[in-house]
């Protein structure tokens, strides 16, 4: 198991990166002029709407129902309860034809994101058992039980003068399509509360330079909801110099756990990287941060330069306790590992490392953290001699991504000033890597090596990326539409 260790006891991850269930809101609609027309019509709705609130209660979600609204009066008591709730997503079950005056001070008030359930009780009515019925109202009130299709058009044409977001789920209430689609939803508005709630840490400076990577924090904040705290590497001086004895010799433990440490790393350097480690535990502690980007270089022999050079072991198990960290101070990319992590995908710090054009992948990987719980066996812990392109020496990950479906995200900051999720789905597959400290794996792209770089590379991403594993692309495409990014897939 891998925790963090505070410089006073074990702990497991910070609590306070640890968000609160995420509510969602659902409510029918129907004509209140039916029921009394339709013997046993509305129960039979309502009926259908308790099966779809007991279907979207799940863990970490927190479903808020209004019941049926079939009068002005209800909409605005669900109205709102759905405010008062704070709700992130709502959920409109058309049960049958509806005003769409009915609709409007729902949406309107509650101002968030609509996922309209257009779901019949079953994919075909049965026309012979119908028809025989005989009573014209009794046949009425049975089509009326169908007649879903009916109002999604006015429903989403009032979605659209209002300006609320929405987006239609169609299929029967039991279909595994509809709810898996509605499943891909819920994730979503889960990982959008998580992005929220999240503090990023933002420790040293950018690599100078690296013009793609200079980001504009506060675009995050708008679009995403992070918040932001600038923290100084002088703290951390101060809680290494503190951390205690029986503290670090128990993270030293926890390192020959996580890693297959080589013979070649000196007690003196898994030590170092111990000590450090505690140190970063309790940073993220302290400022209750759920992800970090860092880079600091420090003069050579100084207490800051020691740091920064042996902050790698410490920062891949934090990244595998959900709380991402990502070098060279990349924003922009801590935000895709921070999403990649919230989905259960893992999130490994990347970028292209090379092409094999003869087997057709490309090589993706990062000196530095890596995400050790998406490992192919058991990463390894190695010395360097020398960080390539960065001052000092220390240990370096060295691991493969699993083999199997990934998603690689890049999160863009676009020239019209947009956030942009960049996404494309792959497979991590096996064959020979550079084993030189470093993370690195081969994939392999529906499209072929030569276009996957050329179409990712025009849509103007930074170089790095976040790898995790699954095909997830479905999920992030609704993230990007909650919380009002554009998206792109590609392959």
């Amino acid at each position: 198991m891998i925790c963090l260790m505070s410089t006073q006891e074990s702990i497991v991850a910070p609590q306070a990166s640890m968000p609160a269930p995420t509510c969602v809101g659902v409510f029918g609609i129907g004509l209140d002029t039916y029921w009394g027309q339709f013997n046993g019509l509305k129960p039979r709705l309502e009926g259908y709407l308790a099966t779809i609130e007991g279907k979207l209660s799940r863990p970490g979600i927190d479903v808020v129902s209004g019941g049926l609204v079939d009068t002005i009066d209800k909409a605005h008591e669900v109205a709102h309860l759905m405010k008062t709730r704070n709700v992130r997503l709502v959920f409109l079950y058309v049960s049958t034809y509806a005003l769409s005056s009915t609709v409007l001070p729902v949406v309107r008030d509650t101002n968030v994101p609509v996922i309209i359930l257009n779901l019949q009780p079953e994919a075909q009515l049965d026309y012979a058992k119908f028809n025989a019925l005989g009573d014209r109202g009794a046949m009425t009130g049975e089509w009326l039980a169908y007649c879903q299709a009916c109002a999604v058009p006015e429903v989403a044409n009032v979605c659209l003068k209002a300006g609320i977001r929405f987006h239609p789920v169609t299929g029967t209430l039991a279909d595994e399509q509809s709810w898996a689609e509605i499943g891909e939803w819920l994730d979503a508005a889960r990982v959008a509360d998580v992005m929220r709630q999240n503090r990023m840490g933002i420790l040293g400076h950018y690599y100078n330079g690296m013009l793609d990577v200079y980001s504009d924090a506060a675009l995050q904040s708008v679009v995403f909801g992070t918040h932001i705290e600038h923290v100084e590497i002088d703290v951390l001086k101060v809680y290494r110099r503190e951390v205690k004895p029986e503290v670090w010799k128990a993270k030293v433990r926890e390192i020959h756990e996580a890693f297959r440490v080589l013979p070649e790393c000196s007690t003196a350097e898994v030590e170092r990287a111990a000590k450090t480690a505690c140190a970063l535990d309790r940073l993220i502690t302290e400022k209750r941060l759920g992800s970090l980007a860092y880079y600091y270089e420090g003069t050579p022999g100084s207490e800051e330069e020691d740091i920064v050079t042996s902050v790698i072991t410490g920062n891949s198990l934090l990244t595998a306790n959900h709380v991402p960290v990502a070098g060279e101070c990349e924003v922009k990319n801590v935000q895709a590992m921070k999403i990649m992590d919230a989905f259960g995908a893992g999130g490994s710090f990347s970028e292209f490392y090379l092409m094999d054009l003869k087997d057709d992948v490309v090589l993706l990987g990062h000196d530095g953290p890596g995400h050790i719980g998406i490992a192919e066996g058991k990463p390894v812990l190695r010395p360097l001699g020398v960080y390539h392109g960065k001052p000092g020496n220390g240990l370096s990950v060295e691991m493969k991504v699993k083999n199997g479906p990934v998603t690689i995200l890049s999160v863009v900051q676009t020239p019209a000033g947009k956030i942009r999720l960049l996404v494309a789905e792959g497979e991590s597959v096996p064959g020979p890597v550079l084993e030189i400290g470093n993370t690195n794996s081969r994939y392999r792209f529906p499209c072929g090596a030569r276009a996957f770089v050329d179409r990712w590379s025009v849509e103007g991403p930074a170089h790095h990326c976040a790898i995790g594993t699954g095909h997830i692309a479905a999920r992030i495409k609704k993230l990007a539409a909650l919380v009002g990014a554009e998206f792109v897939g590609i392959c």
